[in-house]
């Protein structure tokens, strides 16, 4: 895969981010991010172990981060101003390449670190979706097109599971059909 594709993929996530598109297109705009460009750029990057990091400490790494920015104190600063946003989206998606550069690089532990990365998408979105009420003011305020404002929440949140969780299910369960490929050493 070339890294353009990843770099376009990234951008258009980033463009969905601005849409005004409410939680719906937030989610989107962050799956993008860490669930489509981040595995393409990375598969585009030397797949050498050495420099990659350790895949469990990377998904860490990105477990704190996704939650973290799904703080309802960090998504107002977020929702109010552009530069924040930007920061946020560019950390998610350095956080999905390091990750799945790492996991790529050393593909037992890869494995391990993309299942356990899918149960927390999973999670988080399961969350947001079944929220009783609006978890985020601004984007209350503001919701994806003919919808309100809980529906655009619940919308949201499956993106999240569905795209997040099955993204990284997905690339843990190939990492782990290509270990047990390989020949057993004698």
């Amino acid at each position: 895969m070339s890294a353009a594709l990843g770099l376009a993929l990234a951008l258009g996530a980033t463009a969905l981010a601005f849409a005004g598109l409410g939680m719906t297109g937030h989610m989107a705009a962050h799956m993008g991010a860490v669930a489509v460009a981040a595995p393409v750029l990375a598969a585009a990057l030397p797949r050498r172990a050495r420099g990659a990091g350790a895949p469990l400490l990377w998904a860490m790494v990105e477990f704190a981060i996704v939650w973290v920015w799904h703080f309802p104190v960090l998504r107002v600063l977020a929702d109010g101003h552009a530069a924040v946003a930007l920061a946020e989206q560019a950390l998610f998606l350095a956080a999905g390449v390091a990750l799945w550069r790492a996991a790529l690089a050393q593909p037992a532990a890869g494995a391990a670190a993309l299942l356990l990365t899918s149960m927390h998408m999973t999670l988080l979105g399961a969350l947001i979706a079944l929220a009783p009420r609006p978890l985020y003011a601004m984007m209350a305020m503001h919701p994806a097109p003919n919808l309100d404002a809980l529906a655009d929440q619940q919308l949201g949140g499956v993106v999240m599971l569905v795209v997040g969780g099955a993204s990284y299910c997905l690339g843990g369960l190939w990492l782990l059909a290509t270990l047990l490929r390989e020949p057993r050493a004698a």
